[in-house]
């Protein structure tokens, strides 16, 4: 797909909002002079952690504008060739000063992990401010929520900035079947860092490639099948993809309340659990789901599974795949072998069967698209109804608008069809949703359940992304590590998966396998 930095001209976009006030900033300088390092006040910020920008802070080496104003200067001069973010916050140097008013009057008493640091957020993830909320589509600009998303008010009550909002595939993949993983009609074509020709993957594009590309010092995406794990495997960065109802999903932009979660993208498992512990917890907006996680959320939160030994003891099950016998030598099979001799020797037993690997072949696709399409409509319909002022109260009003503006949402290219499907509930129904809920349950039970339980494991290992459509359906959590560069220098991710409310066990196994590795490396184009 051709590269730009907007499909449309700013005359059509005053038409479809008056109110429109999209920054997406253009620069001349080549992309290939901008990656470099930088620093402010003698603390390099470039790929900078959240605990060595707090001991920054506390040094009088950083202040919060001074980040703040990098990462506004890497999106001015990167998103012209990476569309990762598709509206900057007018107001983040404003709330930077007031970061820095406060950590001076504090006197080094601020405790909060987060305060002062700048937070992209997917554009599916509402925010109350001057930010719009549109999921990358014409349809929502200028539509006004009646308050932040869950996981926005617990990052404002940390302190942390609202940098600015990522850029994503439309509706979050939702609207069609054939678009390309990260295009959106206001944020255009999403490119991958690495290799700018290569699929940068979806939905959470813009999240992956901004902190990937150090545009953000952290970000959040949200997932429903694979739109966190997978964008973070290409674009060589850390994802956590929370047990559903551990990050509270109101106030996002659903698809299905059976899947959707909301969880970090970083550079590091450091940076991706200093975000997560800020934002887990009870939402009486999100009740039922919230309530049942919370009791897995360990008290001190998640930052004391950040053990170097983690692997130590651990028993985790590998999953080779069907497809691996055919890619033997290839760099991602020899990749994977070695990543498994790391493992052993930093303690895991690794327990390889064919009933490990039979997991894979349940048959779950048609239930969890008749889930999807069932919940989608429904979800949204009433996320919808409960915003101020919006183009479209209904999914039927978002087909009708995409059919009054088929070139700006590229309608002859990729169509609707998700849309027209779930509107029009072909092929499913109310006694055919709760058949295939139980399916699913049943695959659970008798898959990732059975075997964690037979073989003992803590978690699954695997490089085959075929593991995100099992943790979907079961609502189960996954982390991927960066994990090595294929033959074209694309990045891909080592997986880890487990059962319900596991991120703790995740944690220390990540964590303790990035530092023995330490694969990433900054993207150079």
């Amino acid at each position: 797909m051709k590269s730009h930095c907007s499909v449309y001209s700013w005359a059509a976009m005053a038409i479809l909002a008056p109110c429109f006030s999209l920054i997406i900033l253009a620069h001349e300088t080549p992309f290939h002079t901008v990656l470099h390092n930088y620093s402010a006040e003698a603390f390099s910020i470039e790929e900078a952690t959240i605990p060595e920008i707090q001991q920054a802070f506390k040094a009088g080496k950083l202040t919060s504008r001074g980040l703040v104003e990098f990462y506004l200067d890497r999106i001015k001069k990167l998103n012209p060739w990476l569309h990762a973010v598709i509206e900057v916050n007018p107001d983040a140097l404003l709330l930077a000063d007031m970061a820095d008013t406060q950590r001076l009057k504090a006197g080094g008493t601020i405790k909060s992990a987060l305060h002062g640091i700048p937070v992209l957020i997917k554009d599916n993830i509402a925010s109350k401010d001057k930010l719009n909320t549109t999921a990358g589509s014409f349809a929502l600009l200028g539509s006004k929520v009646a308050r932040d998303a869950g996981v926005v008010n617990k990052l404002r009550k940390s302190g942390a900035i609202i940098l600015g909002k990522a850029s994503l595939s439309e509706w979050a993949s939702f609207r069609s079947l054939n678009a390309s993983n990260g295009w959106s009609a206001r944020g255009g074509q999403v490119k991958n860092p690495y290799v700018l020709t290569a699929d940068p993957s979806g939905s959470s594009t813009g999240s992956a490639v901004a902190v990937a590309a150090n545009m953000a010092a952290v970000t959040l995406g949200t997932e429903t099948d694979g739109s966190i794990l997978s964008p973070s495997s290409v674009n060589g960065v850390v994802g956590i993809k929370p047990t559903v109802g551990l990050t509270s999903r109101a106030g996002v932009i659903p698809i299905s309340h059976h899947q959707d979660t909301v969880g970090p993208i970083c550079r590091t498992v450091t940076d991706a659990v200093y975000l997560l512990d800020e934002i887990v917890g009870y939402d009486p907006r999100d009740h039922r789901a919230s309530k049942s996680a919370a009791p897995f959320i360990p008290k001190g939160g998640y930052k004391q599974f950040l053990k170097p030994d983690g692997l130590h003891g651990k028993r985790l099950g590998i999953i080779r795949g069907s497809d691996f016998s055919k890619s033997r030598g290839s760099i991602e099979a020899i990749s994977f072998e070695k990543h498994l001799a790391t493992l052993r020797q930093k303690g895991a037993t690794l327990v390889a069967n064919s009933s490990i690997d039979a997991i894979f072949n349940a048959g779950y696709g048609n239930d969890m698209q008749t889930i999807l399409l069932y919940d989608f409509k429904q979800d949204l319909n009433i996320y919808l109804s409960e915003l101020l002022e919006s183009p479209v109260r209904t999914l039927a009003d978002a087909i009708a608008f995409n059919n009054r503006h088929p070139e700006e949402e590229k309608i002859p290219e990729y169509g609707q069809v998700v849309f027209l499907v779930a509107q029009k509930g072909l092929n499913f129904n109310a006694e055919g949703y709760k058949k295939s809920l139980k399916n699913v349950y049943s695959i659970t039970k008798n898959g990732i359940d059975k075997v964690l339980k037979d073989y003992k494991l803590d978690a699954l290992v695997t490089l085959d992304d075929s593991i995100m459509g099992l943790l979907a359906i079961a609502g189960y959590p996954g982390i991927t590590v960066p994990a090595g560069y294929n033959k074209s220098g694309v990045p891909f991710g080592l997986y880890f998966g487990g059962g319900r409310g596991s991120e703790a066990t995740l944690v220390e196994i990540s964590y303790a396998f990035e530092h023995a590795t330490k694969i990433r490396k900054i993207p150079h184009v």
